[in-house]
């Protein structure tokens, strides 16, 4: 039970870690206006309701098949490591910033961010499965 609790415990605080974290790191570039803080919660409201979307889709399949899937997620996850975002890809123009901070977004911290807004859902339906 404790090791379930734990990791459920510990990708919600990295889950709700990482959004000031990199929305603070991003202010600046687009002119540290409310409207990048508007933009980047709406980023991650979007991934978090994906995530548990994914969450639920996956929990249909047979526990291998999901076991699986979910692995290949997090190897893929790995590849896209560090999610700072580099200076060359800082915007150089002030045109559509919304459109640039969600695929400044996407591209740094997209599918991190979407594997943690899946363990948590993923962990306790896992849990019940083995422990009814």
């Amino acid at each position: 039970m404790w090791p379930f609790a734990l990791l459920v415990f510990f990708s919600a605080f990295l889950l709700f870690q990482v959004q000031p974290l990199i929305s603070k790191f991003i202010l600046p570039w687009f002119g540290g206006s409310a409207s990048v803080w508007l933009v980047a919660m709406l980023f991650f409201q979007i991934f978090l309701l994906l995530g548990y979307l994914y969450s639920f889709i996956v929990n249909h399949f047979k526990f291998k098949t999901q076991k699986y899937i979910h692995l290949i997620l997090i190897l893929l996850t790995i590849f896209t490591l560090p999610i700072i975002p580099s200076l060359s890809m800082r915007p150089t123009d002030s045109t559509f910033p919304v459109l640039k901070i969600i695929l400044l977004l996407t591209l740094t911290v997209g599918l991190p961010y979407f594997v943690l807004a899946t363990t948590g859902p993923l962990l306790q339906a896992w849990y019940v499965r083995k422990y009814p």
